[in-house]
């Protein structure tokens, strides 16, 4: 699924408060299950409003904790278990009964929506075992929010909270330092898991990375136009193997990664895959890639790089089965390696970007 940017819960229209308030909302009878669905990066002082005011209406909420089983970036700092155990953590410290809170945790899928809805589905059916008393808590404000439309089983129960509150802010606060801004934003409980995580490595090259972003975006901050990067991409697999590299600075220092680059002015896209697979892997004599050329394709979901909108042309290299060639990590790289399919597909927590959905794509189809 596209990165869901709802639950910031930024603008209900009307005056804008100073921070959340929760109307009153009808008297009705407790549904048995509630679904409230969030990044939650990290969960803030509007998000418990939601919550409680959910379980005034349902006996059980099932909080769906999206972006589930990817690397750290500043966009998703915070894995989906350490998001599970704060969200649990500001409901107790509210006085809410632990039995009465169950999660399911959804990976990102930004080119098969309907690979995420069944996702959703399969986790919430887990814990209703076949009831239909279900209700789906949110709120529809743009069009950000058309996923709360995907459900149509489940009745739909709007949200009070109104707050100028948005996840986006906590983080910017929170990595330039600002942390008394953080503690007026998000509940004890919250502040006190965030203070934790900022003395620790994660958070340091969390920073770093956070940094180098705002100084890469700065540098086209008085273009003409919006830029969009166009960049090329390279799936190369063997024997049961894909190609990576793992990335040397930043930003993702340490994930894996296709072999890939930017366009140069004077190239063709795979001219550009080809050049960047050789430079990055030392994949060289005897490899003729143009001629394992099976399939190519365009990912252009607009917020797949923090870096700015980026489109790639990612190709397919199938070099069939034998030996697998000796690499060497070059250019940007610090180091090329063969992974197995296996734990290719199994581990999208240690890839780039969509890297590994890129990868996925081309790999499941045949």
């Amino acid at each position: 699924m596209r990165q869901m940017s709802v639950p910031s819960h930024s603008s209900f229209g009307g005056p804008t408060p100073r921070g959340p308030v929760l109307a009153s909302p009808p008297t009705r009878r407790k549904r048995t299950f509630g679904v409230y669905i969030g990044r939650f990066e990290p969960p803030h002082a509007a998000h418990l409003l939601v919550m409680l005011e959910a379980l005034n209406s349902v006996q059980k909420l099932i909080v769906v904790i999206g972006s589930a089983r990817a690397a750290r970036n500043p966009k998703n700092p915070f894995s989906a278990e350490e998001r599970q155990e704060v969200i649990t953590a500001m409901l107790l410290e509210a006085g809410i009964a632990r039995a009465r809170l169950l999660f399911v945790h959804v990976r990102d899928y930004y080119y098969n929506e309907a690979l995420w809805l069944s996702e959703v589905q399969l986790g919430v059916q887990h814990f209703t075992r076949g009831s239909t008393d279900v209700a789906l808590i949110g709120h529809v404000k743009d069009e950000s929010s058309y996923y709360l439309r995907s459900f149509p089983a489940w009745e739909f129960i709007p949200t009070h909270v109104v707050s100028p509150l948005s996840a986006t802010d906590v983080r910017r606060a929170y990595f330039e330092g600002h942390l008394d801004e953080v503690c007026d934003m998000v509940p004890p409980a919250v502040h006190a898991f965030l203070e934790r995580f900022h003395a620790t490595p994660e958070y340091a090259e969390l920073r770093a990375e956070y940094d180098h972003l705002i100084a890469y975006r700065a540098a086209w901050a008085n273009a003409p136009f919006p830029p969009v990067f166009v960049t090329a991409d390279a799936v190369v697999t063997r024997s049961g193997h894909v190609l990576l590299v793992r990335r040397g600075g930043m930003p993702g220092r340490g994930r894996l990664a296709m072999p890939g680059g930017f366009l140069e002015q004077h190239e063709t896209l795979l001219d550009c895959a080809v050049r960047e697979t050789h430079e990055e892997t030392g994949l060289g004599a005897g490899v003729d890639l143009r001629a394992a050329l099976r399939g190519s394709a365009v990912f252009d979901y607009p917020e797949r790089s923090l870096r700015g909108r980026t489109v790639t042309h990612a190709f397919h290299f199938d070099l069939g089965i034998g030996q697998l060639p000796l690499l060497q990590g070059g250019s940007d790289a610090a180091e090329a390696l063969w992974l197995p399919l296996g734990e290719a597909l199994s581990s999208p927590e240690l890839f780039f970007e969509d890297h590994h959905a890129i990868i996925e794509n081309f790999l499941m189809r045949g």
